[in-house]
């Protein structure tokens, strides 16, 4: 495990600095498997605390996610620069942190198979829309490429690129079936735009926010 000071969703790549103990004994653990798709470690956000440090994270979230390890870049002073891919998402069941690693008992936390309403997908796509074109021309715009057709892909690409706080980030996470999920991030990216309407100058956007790129 590698608690991270913030929320992840699958599909989603996230770039690392590893230059702590133990998590440098994860990622030599992770190179030792000769299989690049069995590079797997769990994360999950923290709630209070710190990712370094002595006492470390104090509350951990519950729900988190498997990454897969996909490139390492190894420094003559034993840190690591590495790029990670959100998997699938997980409970944290139990977190044992007395080896040279934190190593977690988990259960697998599937998506439920539902289906979506198209005018929620349509609402969904228009928002986003919205917003997309109110932030490219300050900072740039927050999403690569096209919105995926596929209403659960969508769900989590529209969940990575909303300027959102950790918790309201945790709550998407959490949402188990695709539907509460995709009404959400549409609630969250409405009330962003309304606020950069009302105050032009100051983006909801550019106060305490994190930018991701879901791939």
């Amino acid at each position: 495990m590698f608690p991270l000071n913030a929320v992840l969703f699958p599909g989603v790549r996230l770039s690392l600095r590893v230059f702590e103990d133990r998590y440098r004994a994860l990622v030599q653990h992770l190179l030792s498997i000769e299989e690049p798709s069995e590079r797997l470690f769990g994360t999950v956000a923290i709630r209070e605390g710190y990712e370094v440090g002595e006492h470390g994270a104090q509350s951990l979230y519950r729900v988190g996610m498997r990454l897969q390890l996909t490139e390492v870049e190894a420094h003559p002073d034993g840190t690591y620069d590495v790029a990670v891919l959100g998997r699938d998402r997980i409970r944290l069941d139990r977190l044992d942190t007395s080896g040279e690693f934190p190593v977690a008992t988990v259960t697998e936390r599937p998506t439920l198979p539902v289906e979506v309403d198209d005018l929620a997908l349509l609402q969904a796509r228009a928002i986003f829309t919205a917003y997309r074109a109110a932030v490219s021309h300050l900072r740039g715009d927050p999403m690569t490429g096209a919105l995926p057709r596929d209403a659960e892909y969508l769900s989590w690409s529209l969940a990575a690129a909303a300027p959102l706080p950790m918790a309201e980030r945790q709550t998407l996470l959490e949402a188990d079936d695709t539907g509460e999920r995709i009404a959400l991030v549409t609630d969250y990216l409405r009330s962003e735009v309304e606020a950069m309407n009302v105050i032009p100058s100051l983006p909801a956007t550019e106060v305490a926010r994190t930018q991701w790129s879901p791939n």
